[in-house]
């Protein structure tokens, strides 16, 4: 019988800061993978934390990790060549079927922009497959920005509101809350606009009860509870709200499925 808890080595390709705290991995990987999925990574001897995959190809796939504790630490230390140990991909995605056609609004806070990263490139690359697409990014500071390259390219493709709640000296975009912006959006003929809000659970909840305000349909939101995830199969328990395992039925939800997800 197979082990579900048994990782593979997979070798990093390449490694890139974002930010202080912030480094992208990039790891070859050949599979099948749906953005907003994730990735149980591990040491052995020291341990194992889910981390969203922030962008794939047919041959890699790339994870930007936060420094925050011991595992993080470790990983931290490894270079170009060294191996990962990973497990997954596991849960359920974004299915971009769902919002072709339509006018998409994609907001993030955080390293919330991790996990839609790859809608997003789809997205932009492919503006066809959609009516329009605005982005509404916000963060703490203008150090901790992730993906600027990424945001400058995306910003010549279509409208990318960007905001920080701290600005420092010379900053002359955007600032406060990313609730406070949710006007910069094209509001008109919302009936047919579908969101995706990913950040940490305060801004979400407050997102999506602004976009409900100015007539957003339940059904037209998805959210992500990707903080949520924990043994990614179900079987720890640790991501189990009610009768709903968030790793097996989430973490990607639509909000008239998310909204009674009470933790």
């Amino acid at each position: 019988m197979n082990n579900p808890y048994l990782p593979k080595l997979y070798k990093i390709l390449n490694i890139k800061a974002e930010t202080a705290m912030d480094v992208t991995y990039k790891v070859e990987y050949e599979g099948h993978v749906i953005g907003g999925q994730f990735m149980e990574i591990s040491i052995p001897g020291v341990g194992e934390a889910p981390i969203s995959i922030s962008d794939f190809d047919d041959t890699s796939m790339d994870l930007t990790i936060r420094k925050v504790g011991r595992l993080t630490d470790c990983i931290f230390d490894l270079k170009v060549g060294d191996s990962l140990f990973m497990r997954g991909p596991y849960g359920n995605g974004f299915d971009l079927n769902q919002f072709k056609g339509k006018d998409v609004v994609i907001i993030a806070g955080g390293t919330g922009l991790a996990p839609v990263k790859n809608p997003i490139r789809y997205f932009a690359n492919n503006p066809s497959s959609i009516k329009q697409l605005e982005i509404l990014l916000g963060f703490k500071t203008p150090k901790d920005i992730l993906f600027p390259q990424e945001i400058e390219e995306w910003s010549k493709q279509c409208h990318v509101y960007l905001t920080v709640d701290q600005p420092v000296e010379g900053w002359e975009g955007k600032t406060g809350l990313i609730t406070t912006h949710v006007n910069s959006l094209d509001l008109s003929d919302v009936d047919n606009k579908v969101a995706i809000v990913v950040g940490p659970p305060i801004m979400m909840k407050f997102m999506t009860l602004e976009l409900l305000k100015r007539g957003f349909q339940e059904e037209n939101i998805w959210v992500s509870f990707e903080r949520k995830m924990s043994c990614g199969i179900g079987k720890c328990g640790h991501c189990k709200i009610d009768e709903t395992y968030v790793c097996l039925e989430g973490p990607v939800f639509n909000y008239v499925k998310a909204k009674n997800l009470l933790d």
